[in-house]
Order: structure tokens, then sequence, then C-alpha cells
């Protein structure tokens, strides 16, 4: 197998797709919590993909169509290689003597998640597991989520499956009924992490998020990845992704990470507009 070819390929939905890329350097040091960098080719941007596992030499990641990159990568297939895939890079999550906690997962962040939630409770803690979704149709890896955890929780916004309103809603009701968490993790889109913490401050529950910032080089230098911690300035590649929920500046964050996106939806654009030309004069 030829470096950084892309071993297996599976569409978990229309806009997620799962590949397993064949490094084997990366695969034998990555932990829970790591995260890949990687080039679709030469003139390719770089972008990160948090590890979603790592065994017999393949290293699994998950990504969402969103852009022009992530479309890039979608067309490729089994059998082609990356250009580039680096790491593992960032602090591994920690996860021995917890006790009981709760991992909330939302949307794509599930796939996040679900190696978080798997190590924990491999580390002999009793995991909540909370994946949330806009709807039954576009839950993604039930499976593999109901295996790493003592208990897993689905919810959907609209009701369709499992627990109807947010993994907030879920874990709120989990309290009430006299659960008692000894820590939290958050992974997800920016407002449900800012939401999920200000909910569990008010239960004085120690919580974990797990930042994806815009991000370059993946060593600290080009400072893009930068956010505020409890009043310092903390770069999310080398002194994350985890972080102290309730001390990060969440709107500091949101507010940089719309920084680029009407690039992005141009990108996309352009991206999609070239595959319709090629179809139309094929």
């Amino acid at each position: 197998m030829k470096k950084y070819e892309i071993a297996k390929k599976k569409v978990l939905t229309s806009e997620i797709t799962q590949i397993s890329v064949y490094a084997p350097l990366v695969a034998a040091k990555a932990k829970a919590g790591q995260f890949i960098i990687l080039r679709v080719d030469e003139e390719g941007e770089r972008i990160p993909l948090t590890i979603s596992s790592a065994e017999n030499g393949l290293v699994t990641v998950i990504f969402q169509k969103i852009g022009g990159t992530t479309l890039a990568l979608d067309e490729l297939q089994e059998g082609d290689c990356l250009h580039d895939f680096v790491g593992p890079l960032g602090v591994p999550t920690h996860v021995e003597d917890l006790g009981r906690v709760a991992v909330l997962g939302g949307g794509l962040g599930c796939a996040i998640a679900l190696p978080v939630a798997r190590a924990l409770y491999e580390a002999g803690n009793q995991v909540d597991l909370i994946g949330g979704f806009k709807t039954k149709d576009i839950v993604i890896l039930e499976e593999e989520m109901g295996k790493a955890c003592t208990d897993l929780h689905i919810c959907t916004d609209d009701g369709t499956y499992g627990y109807h309103g947010f993994v907030t809603g879920k874990l709120e009701e989990l309290i009430q009924s006299g659960v008692k968490f000894d820590h939290v993790f958050a992974i997800g889109p920016l407002l449900m992490m800012k939401f999920a913490c200000k909910l569990t401050e008010k239960y004085n529950i120690p919580t974990t998020v797990s930042m994806n910032p815009i991000m370059i080089d993946g060593t600290g230098m080009c400072g893009c990845c930068r956010l505020t911690v409890d009043g310092e300035v903390k770069f999310a590649c080398v002194d994350g992704p985890d972080f102290d929920g309730h001390k990060v500046d969440f709107d500091e964050v949101i507010a940089r990470n719309n920084t680029y996106k009407e690039q992005e939806a141009k990108a996309k654009e352009k991206h999609l507009c070239r595959l319709g030309g090629g179809a139309m004069n094929g």
C-alpha cells in the first residue's frame, strides 16, 4: 500500500464522508483528541481533521463537504493518495480516573466525540454519550457510539428519533434526575459548546471543550488558531485542542471563525461550477 493511500471510503450521509488513510507512523502514535493536517494535492490548502480511529496502520477521519477543499477530498476514491498527511498533532485528551462523565457530540462533532468517549470508557470511566442531530435521517455512527460508552442517548432537534431536543436539554434532564456527573466533555458546533458550558457552570461540573478554530500550520507559528482562555492567548494546535470550557472566550472564537465564511462559500461555488462544467463538456 502506498504512502497516504485511501484504503477505505464510506459515505455516511450525502454531506459526510469517512476515509481511512494508510499512515502507519501516524497510526502508531495517535491518541484520542488528536488530529491530523492534510493536503489533497500540491496546490491545496492545509485542513485539520480529528482522528476518529487509528489501527492496523490506518488513520480514519470524517469530514463534511463544506468548502472547496473538502469537496476535492471527497472526489478521491479508494486507491488514490493524499499529498500530505501530518500528525498526530495536539495534546491527547485526559481520560484517566474521572468517574462518571458525559460526552456531548453535536452533528459532525459526534465523529470527534466518539474516540474521546471510547478512550474514557476503556480507561474505566462510566460514560454517558449524548449525540445530537437535526433529524433522524442524518444520524451517524450510532452503532460505533453504542459500543464506546455505558449509555448512549441520541437526540434530534425535530423529535424524529430519540430525545426530542438539544443535547444540553438531555444533559440537564439527566442531572435533574439525580445523575452526578464528575466531568463533561462538549464537542461540536461552537454555540452548542458555549451553551453546554453555561449549563455545566450552573451545576458546577468541570467541562472540557474541543476547539477547532481556523488553522494552517499546526505548530503554533502562524497564530491563526489563537483563542483567549482565562484571559490568556492560547493556540489550539499546540495548547489544545482541549480547553477548560468555563474559561474559553466563545464570542471571540465565533467572530474569528466567521471571518472567512464568504470566501469559503465562493470556493465551494467555484468548485461545484467546475464540476458542472466538466460534466456538461464531458
